[in-house]
């Protein structure tokens, strides 16, 4: 049973929320730090201030209940998605998958001009915001991939295209493995290719190689933590609202185009999201869930470089393990490709799946 959602967060919450953010214990931080330790103070703070004083949660949760939502039981727990359908009756279905620390709000800015040509339907991944907490084991990607298999097979959806970037391209090309004759195709603006000997590269392609290389040897904390500890983390994340705030907003700073500047609200909603839900540890599991991620993908596929990303895709290495239909580079935009450059990445999405069916 498919059934329309609206958000309503309890007030009580909000002056939960309002208390721990009135009495947060700061702590010290070295002199000139700048970001070599971590997000730095000055950032933080700056940040729960416009979120204490001028944040208006309500007219978020207004913007997002003007969106169709919808919920459903699927394996057990519960799926949230948006489903936005085309004026085109004959629109290919697209399923846009969010990432860590992402969520659907990822996608407000695409939804407009994709929906002229595409049913969209915007997932939260389980475990994650309004998908959220998972209640068992084994919720890795692949089970995540299943399970949207199975909400489009609900809809209606015989024929349809998957696109994510971080979490949700690992999710994207793994709808392909759970469900081949109804992917039609795969788009990514997220995708590592690790090196392969022997293989000619250019100049550009082997700095790209070193950078992914460099972030291998030097695995983020956030990816040790998440992948070894989620629960550990958890508690820090689920009892400070600044904790959450200082986990999340760093990431949409530091992997990021400098240029792109975010809209602060719209970071702020993605941390409510994950707050409001108590999500910070189910959503952290699914790496500890997943391991090592499948790099399987029998569909055709498409992938968006974005020149901020963390790493940058290496064709030559790609054309190795998929069957690559489609390539584009673009000089802005970073790992939040459908908040920093929505126009380019919808554009793109537009372009590699115009005639597929």
């Amino acid at each position: 049973m498919i059934t329309p959602f609206t958000l309503d967060v309890p007030q009580a919450d909000l002056d939960d929320l309002t208390d721990r953010l009135t009495r947060t214990r700061w702590p010290e931080e070295l002199p000139d730090a700048g970001f070599d330790y971590g997000f730095p103070l000055a950032h933080v703070r700056a940040l729960a201030d416009h979120w204490l004083h001028t944040y208006d949660w309500r007219r978020h949760e207004a913007e997002l209940n003007a969106l169709p939502q919808f919920t459903t039981e699927i394996d057990g727990q519960r799926v949230h998605f948006l489903h936005v359908r085309s004026a085109n009756p004959d629109a290919l279905p697209l399923v846009l998958i969010h990432g860590w620390p992402g969520s659907v709000l990822e996608f407000l800015d695409v939804i407009e001009p994709l929906s002229r040509d595409f049913h969209l339907v915007i997932p939260s991944i389980p475990g994650f915001g309004l998908s959220g907490p998972t209640k068992e084991r084994g919720w890795d990607m692949h089970r995540v991939a299943r399970a949207f298999a199975e909400l489009m097979d609900r809809l209606g959806y015989p024929r349809y295209g998957t696109q994510g970037g971080d979490w949700g391209s690992n999710i994207a090309r793994a709808m392909a493995v759970a469900a081949p004759r109804n992917v039609v195709a795969v788009h990514v603006n997220y995708l590592p290719t690790p090196p392969v000997d022997g293989v000619g590269l250019s100049e550009e392609d082997n700095r790209r190689l070193d950078r992914i290389k460099a972030m291998m040897r030097n695995r983020p904390g956030y990816q040790v933590l998440h992948g070894t500890r989620p629960q550990t983390i958890s508690y820090a994340l689920t009892d400070s609202p600044v904790g959450q705030l200082a986990w999340i907003a760093e990431k949409f700073t530091e992997w990021t185009d400098p240029d792109s500047k975010i809209d602060v609200d719209r970071i702020l909603t993605t941390v409510m999201l994950y707050w409001l839900t108590g999500t910070a540890g189910s959503s952290a599991r699914l790496n500890r869930e997943t391991g090592v991620v499948s790099n399987a993908c029998p569909a055709p596929l498409g992938v968006a470089v974005f020149a901020h990303d963390i790493v940058l895709s290496v064709r030559p290495l790609a054309e190795l393990t998929y069957r690559v239909e489609h390539w584009s580079e673009f000089d802005r935009g970073g790992h939040f490709a459908a908040m920093e450059a929505p126009d380019l990445l919808a554009d793109d999405i537009r372009r590699f799946f115009t005639g597929r069916s």
